[in-house]
C-alpha cells in the first residue's frame, strides 16, 4: 500500500455526553495541540447532546482546533439543511469545519426518530445524491435545481458561502460506497476495528476506485479512528499497550497503508495528554525519517 505523502494531523473523538465538561475537555485538546476534535452523530442516544449544537459551541470556546461530524447521520439531516449547518459553522469559526458524513445505520432508531428505513443501495443513492446538494448550496449561486429520487431542490439560493473549501468526509466500507468514495469524496473516515487486513483492502479499493475516475489516490484525506489504550504495561493487541507500540503501529498506518490523519479515542483521564504529548510528537518524528530513508 503505497504512502501518499500527506503531512500528518491528529486529533480526538469527543463523546458528546450530556452532563460531562465537553467544552471544557475541548478546550483542552486544542491547548495540547492537536489539530482536530470529532463528534460521533447518534442523534436517537438520550445520552448525547446534539453533535451540530456541539460542534458550534466547541467552536465558539476555541481558536485553532478543526471540527467535525463524525459522521453526520444523513437519513435526519436534509442535506440542504445539512450544508447550511455546515457553512454556518465554517463562517463562524473563519474555516475550520470539514462535513463527515455516513449514509447511515441503526435504521430501527433512524426510523423511530422519524426518518427513512433505507435498503444498501437506497442508502448509498441517496448518499450521491446529497453529496451534489450539499456542494450546490455551498456554491453561492442562486435559483439552485436539484430532482433527485431522494432530495431536490427547487429553485432556492445557496449561502451563507463557507469561509474554505469545507471537505466531505465519508465514512464508507462496502465495495459500491468505496467506489463512490473515490470518484467524489475529499476524505475518508473509517475506523480500526482491530484488524488490519480488511481497512488495508477498504484503502487498495479506495485507491482503485479514485485512481479509475482520474484522481490521484493522495488526493483523498485518509481520517482514522483508532480507539485504544496507552498502557505502561506489555502490549495486550494492535493499539492497545505501551507508548512505543503506539508509535510503531501509528507509523505503519500512515507510511505502509497511507493514512494521514488520526482520531484518538481512549478512555481515561490520562489517555489524551498522553496521546498528545508522548505519542504524536515521536510518531511525526518516525514518519518524516522513515519518509526520508
Amino acid at each position: 500500500m503505497p504512502d501518499h505523502g500527506r503531512g500528518l494531523t491528529f486529533g480526538s473523538f469527543l463523546v458528546p455526553t450530556a452532563g460531562e465538561p465537553l467544552l471544557a475537555a475541548a478546550r483542552e485538546i486544542e491547548e495540547r495541540g492537536l489539530d482536530w476534535i470529532g463528534i460521533q452523530d447518534h442523534p436517537y442516544q438520550r445520552r448525547f447532546v446534539d453533535t451540530f449544537a456541539l460542534l458550534s459551541a466547541i467552536a465558539a470556546v476555541t481558536t485553532r482546533v478543526g471540527v467535525f461530524p463524525d459522521v453526520a447521520n444523513l437519513p435526519l439531516r436534509p442535506p440542504a439543511m445539512l450544508a447550511k449547518a455546515a457553512a454556518s459553522i465554517d463562517v463562524l469559526s473563519g474555516g475550520r469545519f470539514e462535513l463527515g458524513l455516513g449514509a447511515g445505520g441503526f435504521w430501527d432508531a433512524i426510523e423511530g426518530y422519524g426518518g427513512p428505513r433505507r435498503a444498501p443501495g437506497e442508502a448509498l443513492a441517496a448518499l450521491e445524491e446529497a453529496i451534489a446538494v450539499i456542494r450546490l448550496v455551498w456554491s453561492g449561486e442562486r435559483n439552485l435545481r436539484f430532482d433527485g429520487r431522494h432530495y431536490r431542490l427547487a429553485g432556492v439560493h445557496s449561502g451563507p458561502v463557507p469561509a474554505h473549501d469545507i471537505g466531505i468526509w465519508l465514512g464508507v466500507y462496502g465495495p459500491r460506497a468505496l467506489a463512490l468514495a473515490g470518484r467524489l469524496a475529499d476524505g475518508w473516515v473509517p475506523s480500526f476495528r482491530g484488524e488490519i487486513a480488511p481497512l488495508a483492502a477498504a484503502a487498495a479499493r479506495l485507491d482503485d476506485a479514485a485512481a479509475a475516475a482520474g484522481r490521484g489516490p493522495g488526493e483523498i484525506r485518509r481520517v482514522l479512528n483508532v480507539n485504544g489504550q496507552i498502557t505502561g504495561g506489555a502490549r495486550e493487541g494492535v493499539l492497545r499497550g505501551p507508548v512505543d507500540q503506539w508509535i510503531d503501529e501509528l507509523t505503519d498506518l500512515a507510511v505502509g497503508y497511507g493514512f494521514d490523519t488520526f482520531l484518538f479515542w481512549g478512555e481515561g483521564a490520562d489517555q489524551v495528554p498522553r496521546f498528545a504529548e508522548e505519542v504524536v510528537p515521536a510518531v511525526r518524528a518516525q514518519v518524516a525519517a522513515e519518509r526520508a530513508g
